[in-house]
């Protein structure tokens, strides 16, 4: 004996899918809803973030592209004396 009953159910099937209404509005809102279930922390960013990340970005990349350098820093006090010397050396 052979059991058919599974086989006959999904003969019988017909996929209903939001994605597939004619209504443009019923077919965002389910795009909507799928894009807010894969992404449970996204939350709109200011511009002022965004210029925040645009600018670490391009620093890093200034800094991977040019070559080191080396920086030495002279503070003499008012009196002409050497005060403060410091040598950052290039990597």
């Amino acid at each position: 004996m052979s059991d058919t009953s599974s086989l006959s159910e999904l003969a019988r099937f017909v996929g209903r899918s939001a994605l597939a209404e004619e209504d443009a509005a019923e077919r965002r809102q389910a795009v909507n809803a799928m894009v807010s279930g894969l992404l449970p922390g996204y939350q709109r960013r200011g511009v002022g973030e965004l210029l925040a990340a645009v600018m670490a970005l391009s620093a890093r990349t200034r800094r991977m592209l040019l070559p080191p350098v080396g920086v030495d820093i002279d503070v003499f006090s008012p009196g002409g004396g050497r005060a403060v010397r410091m040598t950052l050396p290039s990597r």
